[in-house]
C-alpha cells in the first residue's frame, strides 16, 4: 500500500500538519548535524533524513514519560541503524530526558552520556545497545514478543495492564545483515502486530549507491515473511503521508508492519543524496548553510527554539498523565487480583522468588553418571518451575539440547502465554531476540544450540555482555565425544 496525502488514506482522526511541525523537524536536523561537527566525528546524514519520521513518532504516536524512563507500559523505541545516534540523543534532549545541551556537546567523547553508538547502560531512554547493523530490529522483535507474553500472562477482562507498542527505525544496512532476516521471518510467523518498523530507504550505503549491491524488493521480501507493508514516497517533506502511514500501521491487528520511507540522506546539505554525507561531519560552511536554509541563524549551535521546546514539553506532560492513568489501572488491578499483581511487581523489579535455590537438584558421587545436557535439563526445568519469568528456547535443537520446559507450552500466535520459543534454525536471530526480551524487563530468557554453532550468534552474544543483560546461553555437545560428527561439529575452536 502506498500512502499519499489524500482523503482516502487520511480519514482517521489526527491533527493537521502545521508549520510548527516543519520547524520542529528542521530543528532536529540542525541539532543532529551539530553533534558530529562538535566531535569532528559521526554520522549526520541519516539523522537529517530521518528527522520527519522521528518527530512524528515522538510527538503523535509514542507513549513515554521522560520523568520516568522506566515506566513499564511505555512504548519502546529502537534505533537499529545505531550510527544515526545523533538523532536519538537529540530526541532525548528535546523530549526532556536527562540529556542536556552540554551532554550533546560531549558527543563521542570519553565518559559522555552520548557515546558513538547508543548504549543502554550509558544514557537514559536508550532501550538497547545498537550499532552493529541488524541487531536493533532483532531486539525490537524480542521486545514485541515480551509485550505479547506479558499481556497474555497478566491482562484480565476489564483490566488491560499491558498494551505498549514497539517502534523501530532501520536502514539498508540492517536489511542486508542476515540477523534481521532471521528475526523478521520469526516476527511474521508470530503475527506481532505490536511491532512497527520504519525503513529509512535513502538508497545510500558507505560504498555509494545501494545499486552497487542491494537491489532486491525489500517490501516484497517482508510480505513473504507475513508482514503488512506500507510505502511513503516522500519522507522528507510529506509529513501528512508519514503520519497517515504510522496511523495505518497501528490499525493492523494480525501482523507486524514495515513502512518503507523514501528519504534523502543529509537532507538540506550541499552533499545531500550522496555517500559523502553518511559518515563525516558537515564542513562549517555547509552546516551554516543548512541552518540558514531552514530559517535559523548559521551561527547558533544546538539551538532549540522556545516554541519547539513547548511542543515537546506538552508531549512529555501528556506522557506523565498517561503514566498516572496507568498507575490507577495498576491500583485497580491490585485490588481485583492481589496475587497476580504481587507477581507482576516482583518480576518487573527483577527480584527472584524466595527460596528458588531450594528447588535446584542435587547429586552425589553415588548417583548414576549422566551427560551434562541431561543434568542441564533437570536444572533448567527445576529453575523454570521456581522462577516463572524464565522463558526461552532452542535453535531447532530441542531434543538434542534438552531444553523443553515441561511446566509450560509453546509461545505461538494463539498461545502468547507460552514460555517456550521455537526459534527455528536461527542462532543469531535467537540471541538478538533474547537481548530484546531482557531489555523489556521482567523476563530471564535462554537460548540454546550446540556449542560449535554459537559462532553463528556471536554478534548478539557480545552485545549481551556489553549490555549487562541477564541472559542464559545453553551450549550443549561441547566435548570431543562428538567424534562421529566430524570436524564440522567439534567445538575445539569455540573452546579456544
Amino acid at each position: 500500500i502506498i500512502i499519499k496525502n489524500n482523503n482516502n488514506n487520511n480519514n482517521h482522526k489526527m491533527s493537521a500538519i502545521t508549520e510548527l511541525d516543519t520547524k520542529c523537524v528542521n530543528t532536529i536536523r540542525c541539532v543532529s548535524a551539530d553533534l558530529p561537527s562538535a566531535a569532528n566525528s559521526g554520522h549526520p546524514g541519516a539523522p537529517m533524513g530521518c528527522a520527519p519520521m522521528t518527530h512524528l513518532l515522538w510527538t503523535r504516536h509514542m507513549n513515554y514519560n521522560p520523568a520516568n524512563p522506566k515506566w513499564f507500559n511505555r512504548d519502546r523505541f529502537v534505533l537499529s541503524n545505531g550510527h544515526a545516534c545523533a538523532l536519538q540523543y537529540t530526541m532525548l534532549h528535546m523530549a526532556g530526558y536527562n540529556v542536556s545541551q552540554e551532554d550533546l556537546q560531549g558527543f563521542r567523547k570519553l565518559g559522555s552520556k552520548c557515546p558513538g553508538h547508543p548504549e543502554n547502560t550509558d544514557t537514559e531512554g536508550i532501550e538497547v545497545t545498537t550499532g552493529p547493523l541488524g541487531q536493533g530490529i532483532a531486539n525490537a522483535v524480542g521486545l514485541a514478543m515480551a509485550e505479547k507474553h506479558f499481556a497474555a500472562r497478566f491482562n484480565k477482562p476489564g483490566h488491560e495492564l499491558i498494551n505498549n507498542r514497539v517502534f523501530c527505525i532501520l536502514g539498508d544496512g540492517c536489511h542486508q545483515e542476515g540477523v534481521s532476516a532471521e528475526a523478521a521471518s520469526l516476527a511474521g510467523h508470530l503475527k506481532l502486530n505490536n511491532l512497527i518498523c520504519l525503513y529509512d530507504d535513502n538508497l545510500i550505503q558507505i560504498d555509494g549507491s545501494t545499486n552497487l549491491a542491494f537491489t532486491e524488493d525489500v517490501a516484497a521480501r517482508y510480505r513473504s515473511y507475513g508482514w503488512n507493508t506500507l510505502t511513503v514516497s516522500n519522507g522528507d517533506t510529506d509529513l501528512a503521508s508519514l503520519d497517515a502511514a504510522i496511523e495505518e500501521a497501528k490499525k493492523c491487528t494480525d501482523r507486524p508492519t514495515l513502512i518503507s520511507v523514501r528519504t534523502v540522506i543529509g537532507y538540506g546539505s550541499k552533499l545531500e543524496g550522496t555517500h559523502s554525507v553518511h559518515g563525516a561531519a558537515l564542513k562549517a560552511d555547509d552546516l551554516s548553510s543548512v541552518k540558514e536554509k531552514f530559517g535559523f541563524s548559521g551561527e547558533n549551535k544546538f539551538f532549540v527554539p522556545e516554541d519547539v521546546k513547548e511542543v515537546y514539553a506538552k508531549r512529555a506532560s501528556e506522557g506523565a498523565e498517561k503514566e498516572k492513568a496507568w498507575d490507577a489501572k495498576l491500583a485497580a488491578y491490585k485490588a481485583a487480583f492481589p496475587s497476580e499483581a504481587a507477581e507482576f511487581e516482583r518480576r518487573i523489579t527483577g527480584k527472584l522468588p524466595e527460596g528458588w535455590k531450594d528447588a535446584l537438584p542435587k547429586w552425589t558421587t553415588e548417583d548414576k553418571p549422566m551427560a551434562t545436557r541431561q543434568t542441564s535439563e533437570k536444572v533448567l526445568n527445576a529453575m523454570a518451575e521456581a522462577i516463572p519469568e524464565i522463558v526461552g528456547g532452542s535453535a531447532d535443537l530441542t531434543p538434542s539440547n534438552l531444553t523443553w520446559l515441561k511446566c509450560s507450552h509453546d509461545f505461538q500466535p494463539e498461545t502468547y502465554d507460552g514460555r517456550y520459543f521455537r526459534f527455528g534454525v536461527r542462532e543469531h536471530g535467537m540471541a538478538a531476540i533474547c537481548n530484546g526480551l531482557v531489555a523489556y524487563g521482567g523476563l530471564i530468557p535462554f537460548g540454546a544450540t550446540f556449542f560449535n554453532f554459537i559462532g553463528y550468534a556471536m554478534g548478539a552474544v557480545r552485545l549481551s555482555a556489553i549490555s549487562h543483560f541477564r541472559m542464559l546461553y545453553i551450549m550443549t555437545h561441547d566435548s570431543i565425544g562428538l567424534g562421529e560428527d566430524g570436524p564440522t561439529h567439534q567445538p575445539i575452536n569455540s573452546m579456544a
